[in-house]
């Protein structure tokens, strides 16, 4: 089985290909569009989802496609390229990348335009699975300094996942996509708790940061102002306690629970106290 993995530069999609690398039997593709960048030990494929002339050769031949678009305010073009594509080609499964708490009603741009995506794929015609990942941990890397945790969430409480059980989860559905068929998983860490709790956890002290600071500082580091604001779309919803849950599709599907906030901290040496 060819799967044709998209995103293949970025962190999520990079840690996939990693956990793919235990299923020696997969025959697996990764999606670039720059070829100096391009991950090795993997075939590579040259091509842009938003310029969609350039897939037909990255799609030919692929049964199962990991469908992961970059966040921005033309992720859903991208999305629905890469489906045209699938469909030319006759790719028998797609598996989406999608964000947490994806609706049309969702109180980030980013949820919202992911779920637009989310229903194109319903209704596309191959068969079809969709994962929404919490928080990643990996998020919580450049927020310690000097054993002091800053955080922008307020006193919100939410379920941080480890992008290694992202990636494990993904690779253990591409392996065997039909049990999943017709799917939609929201992985979560295994417990709920707010950035105070993490930096206790830890032995970190904890600073509370404003959001709009975070955003300011964002785009003066020259992220683009989309991602800039939503990221502070983000932040308020779980200053409100959006992100308070924990659900049972990581271990039911993986049969063990996602790592959670101590053991990452451990592996990543942040324990300071």
């Amino acid at each position: 089985m060819t799967i044709l993995v998209t995103g293949a530069t970025g962190t999520v999609s990079g840690a996939l290909l990693g956990a793919l690398a235990a299923h020696p039997s997969l025959k697996v593709r990764a999606l670039v569009r720059d070829p100096a960048k391009a991950p090795a030990g993997v075939e590579v494929a040259v091509g842009d989802l938003e310029q969609p002339h350039t897939l037909a050769d990255a799609f030919a031949g692929v049964e199962t496609l990991w469908l992961l678009t970059a966040m921005g305010p033309t992720a859903p073009h991208a999305s629905s390229n890469a489906l045209w594509a699938a469909r030319q080609a006759g790719v028998r499964h797609v598996v989406r990348l999608s964000a947490i708490g994806a609706a049309h009603d969702a109180p980030t741009r980013n949820g919202r335009l992911h779920a637009l995506s989310d229903a194109e794929l319903r209704a596309s015609g191959p068969a079809w699975t969709v994962i929404r990942p919490a928080f990643f941990l990996q998020n919580l890397l450049g927020s310690i300094n000097g054993g002091v945790l800053y955080g922008a969430t307020g006193q919100g409480r939410l379920s941080p996942i480890d992008v290694r059980d992202i990636a494990a989860f993904g690779a253990a559905v591409l392996a065997d996509p039909s049990p999943h068929a017709g799917r939609s998983y929201t992985i979560t860490g295994p417990e709920s708790l707010s950035m105070r709790d993490a930096a206790a956890r830890i032995g970190a002290a904890y600073q509370d940061v404003p959001a709009g600071d975070v955003v300011s500082g964002m785009r003066s580091a020259g992220m683009p102002d989309w991602v800039a604001d939503v990221t502070g779309e983000y932040l308020a919803a779980y200053a409100a306690n959006w992100g308070d849950f924990v659900t049972p599709d990581f271990a039911a599907v993986m049969g063990r629970p996602a790592r959670d906030f101590a053991a990452f901290a451990r592996d990543h040496g942040l324990i300071v106290g």
